[in-house]
């Protein structure tokens, strides 16, 4: 009976889509082997930067099937109205200890693909299992999720890394968009899962669970960072007369040379805020105390308030020109975390620049829009059988709808090449692939999983290293 020790997050033979348990009984006879890939078919960007795989075949394929696991799904799916292939699970439990029996190929996370090639594909090694290719595709196409996130926040770590080239450090890239979006997703998965990928990017987080996702799945012991902060209520608790003590109270507990904290500064009144409490009242304190002062204004249009926060910053703390010819702020940074987009970065950098200023001076934080506001057809992102072996033959498995032709999908047995930086998905088959292998073309795709095991272990680094090279 299904109960509250069932573990139903690793219950790997009912992570799937109901119509799928109906599937064993739809291949024509004969069919031994089916073939699947994975593609982003495109969307909001023309690339994508592949992650998450490892993680999700660490905790959900590796864990053997067992036979109270097919009871279960068993009495399930009766109950539910759909056939269960009850004696197909028992054969994986009984020939195969329970593991699948599955060969997962796909591209090294953080390599940064065009989009339209194929980054998985997946295929049954047990002539028996033919029906298990596709039946693991809901579970399986979930990296649409990191892989996303992983995607969006590269391209916004390409908007910043162009403005420091042109105004300031870039070794300050890392730290210049922090994950706010705990809060703001579906579950705690989510926030590990979209957390983690953002950090292939960047280094700067308050997503804890993305920290300890990395450390489980990709063995980094610390991926991110964070800086002491104050919300609203740490503010607004000293009431209104008491906003000057909040935010000296800030710096006395914090305020230590070579230090930086974070203090949202628009609960009443941002630019009384900045110009007379910041910029007057504690300005010394704020310079004496040897820290960065990172305000945060967090209303307004986000344009206009950053560029006026930094130029009242600049009147009371003065700044400095750097060697590219752009200010610099003293002692004080702005960190803006609303209404921030991939656009809105754009935005406020393109006005920092444009009135002097060096984009060294701002730092970003997101929440939904980088977690939370993207879905599997941002990218466009598909599993698709293309081929499947019937009576000892193999034949092409595609669609070609004439009602919408972008939605054809590939045949044959792929894989993935790259000559001299370009990509080319192509048949195993065809003679077009031992050609290009021949002239110097590499196997892109790797052998990740066969048999229940997982036979690459990535580290977070190396992820970390692909993205930034691509």
């Amino acid at each position: 009976m299904l109960n509250g020790l069932v573990d139903i997050a690793h219950l790997l033979v009912l992570n799937t889509d109901s119509y799928k348990a109906s599937h064993w009984l739809q291949y024509p006879p004969g069919t031994s082997h089916v073939f699947s890939y994975i593609e982003a078919r495109g969307g909001s960007l023309p690339y994508t930067v592949f992650f998450g795989l490892q993680a999700l075949l660490k905790e959900y394929f590796s864990k053997p099937v067992t036979a109270d696991d097919v009871a279960l799904a068993d009495e399930v799916c009766t109950g539910h109205g759909v056939p269960f292939n009850r004696d197909g699970w028992l054969h994986i439990v009984q020939a195969h200890g329970g593991r699948l029996p599955l060969r997962i190929r796909a591209v090294p996370e953080g390599t940064v693909v065009p989009v339209n090639h194929a980054l998985v594909t997946v295929e049954n090694t047990d002539p028996a299992c033919a029906w298990l290719t596709s039946y693991v595709e809901t579970a399986l196409l979930r990296v649409w999720y990191p892989t996303t996130v992983a995607t969006l926040s590269h391209a916004t770590r390409r908007i910043i890394g162009d403005a420091l080239q042109r105004s300031g450090d870039p070794a300050g890239l890392p730290f210049k968009l922090h994950d706010f979006g705990a809060r703001g997703v579906s579950s705690l998965e989510s926030a590990m899962l979209g957390g983690m990928a953002h950090l292939v990017n960047f280094q700067g987080t308050d997503t804890m669970t993305a920290l300890l996702g990395a450390r489980a799945y990709y063995g980094e012991p610390m991926a991110g960072f964070s800086i002491p902060a104050a919300e609203h209520s740490t503010i607004t608790a000293w009431g209104r007369d008491g906003e000057l003590d909040a935010y000296r109270n800030m710096l006395r507990q914090f305020g230590k040379p070579g230090a930086l904290l974070a203090v949202v500064s628009d609960s009443y009144d941002l630019d009384a805020a900045v110009c007379r409490l910041w910029g007057d009242a504690l300005r010394d304190e704020v310079i004496a105390s040897g820290a960065t002062v990172v305000i945060r204004p967090d209303s307004g249009e986000p344009t206009a308030i950053v560029l006026r926060t930094v130029q009242s910053l600049d009147a009371s703390f003065g700044s400095d020109v750097n060697a590219k010819g752009y200010k610099v702020l003293k002692h004080v940074r702005v960190i803006q975390g609303d209404g921030i987009t991939r656009e809105s970065i754009a935005n406020i950098l393109a006005a920092l620049l444009g009135a002097g200023y060096s984009a060294d001076n701002v730092a970003f934080g997101q929440g939904g829009a980088l977690l939370q506001q993207v879905n599997r057809d941002t990218l466009g992102f598909a599993m698709k059988a293309s081929a499947a072996q019937v009576d000892g033959a193999w034949r092409d498995v595609f669609k070609a709808p004439v009602t919408d032709p972008a939605k054809r999908s590939k045949a044959g047995r792929l894989t993935l090449l790259q000559r001299d930086g370009v990509y080319a998905t192509m048949r195993l088959d065809a003679p077009g692939y031992h050609e290009a292998r021949a002239s110097g073309a590499a196997e892109v795709m790797r052998t990740v999983y066969e048999d229940g095991r997982l036979l690459v272990d990535d580290s977070f680094a190396a992820i970390r290293a692909r993205a930034a090279q691509g």
